[in-house]
């Protein structure tokens, strides 16, 4: 087995920067305010870490599967977008901080967004093609 075909979905540039969000999203919570709110930080870190996961279960499935595991992602990363909000509302995190983190996540939610694209277009190319050899 190749390490391609073992590392399936780490080779995927998507869960990478997810990969890196979470860390991030666990560095910010490390010994600062956000750190002593254990329920918001449980919340952010659940939904950095749930990014990372749904690309990885979804990726070792069929293609149908794979759209929706990415479409929860994508719900995720919002998820965690509205929480970056709160701590930064509530002083939590610094504009910078808070700029960093969210600007990470919307290039993960972009990248989400045209990957199921492109996913669900295979799909319908391929459901087009068996149609016309049915025919």
């Amino acid at each position: 087995m190749s390490r391609s075909e073992r590392d399936g979905f780490q080779e995927l540039l998507v869960w990478q920067k997810a990969r890196h969000l979470t860390r991030a999203i666990y560095e910010s919570s490390r010994d600062s305010a956000l750190g002593r709110d254990l329920g918001l930080a449980s919340q952010m870190q659940r939904a950095a870490v749930s990014i990372m996961a749904n690309v990885a279960e979804g990726s070792e499935r069929g293609p149908r599967e794979f759209a929706r595991f990415l479409s929860i992602a994508q719900g995720s990363c919002a998820e965690l977008r509205s929480h970056l909000v709160v701590a930064n509302d509530i002083g939590y995190l610094n504009t910078s901080g808070f700029e960093t983190l969210d600007n990470m996540a919307v290039e993960i939610g972009r990248m989400l967004a045209g990957l199921r694209a492109s996913v669900i277009r295979r799909i319908d190319s391929s459901n087009t093609s068996r149609e016309s050899i049915d025919k």
